[in-house]
C-alpha cells in the first residue's frame, strides 16, 4: 500500500527521531535527549537490568550510568512503525557495543541487542516518544580473545 505524502513526512521525522535519540546517547548530549521523549514519558529499561519510570528518573539513570563508559555506540534499524493520526507505535532492533576503562589504557566491551517498543505522539515540537519499553535479546558482557 502506498504511503502519502504526510505519511511519508512523519515516517521521515520518527526515523530522524530515532537517530536522534542514539546521536543523544552517545554524545552524551542531555539536552538533545529530552527532544527524543515527552516530560511526562514512561521508559523501561529493565530487561537489561536499568531503570524503569518516569523520563526525568530515567535520564538521570542514564547520565549516571554512561559516564562510567568512555565509548558508547547506539546503532537503531530495522524500524517497523504503523501510524495512526498523530499517534503511532514502532518496534526498531538495536545492537549497541559499551567500552568500560580496562585499567591499562585500552577498553572492556561488551555488546547489548534487542529491540526498543515505542510509543510516539506528535506534539507541537514534532515527534516524540511517550512510552519505551526496551527489549533485550542477548548482552555479551566482556567477551575474551
Amino acid at each position: 500500500m502506498a504511503l502519502t505524502d504526510g505519511e511519508l513526512a512523519d515516517r521521515l521525522e520518527i526515523d530522524d527521531l530515532l537517530t536522534r535519540y542514539a546521536v543523544a546517547i552517545d554524545t552524551k548530549d542531555w539536552g538533545l535527549l529530552a527532544t527524543c521523549f515527552t516530560p511526562d514519558a514512561h521508559i523501561d529499561y529493565s530487561s537489561v537490568g536499568g531503570a524503569k519510570g518516569s523520563y526525568p528518573e530515567v535520564a538521570k539513570w542514564l547520565e549516571e550510568t554512561l559516564a562510567l563508559f568512555p565509548m558508547t555506540q547506539h546503532f537503531v534499524n530495522n524500524r517497523h512503525v504503523t501510524l495512526d493520526g498523530d499517534a503511532a507505535t514502532g518496534r526498531s532492533y538495536f545492537y549497541n557495543p559499551m567500552g568500560s576503562p580496562d585499567g591499562k589504557g585500552g577498553l572492556k566491551l561488551f555488546f547489548v541487542g534487542g529491540y526498543y517498543n515505542d510509543v510516539f505522539s506528535r506534539t507541537a515540537d514534532g515527534w516524540r516518544i511517550v512510552e519505551r519499553v526496551e527489549e533485550n535479546a542477548w548482552f555479551d558482557r566482556f567477551p575474551t580473545g
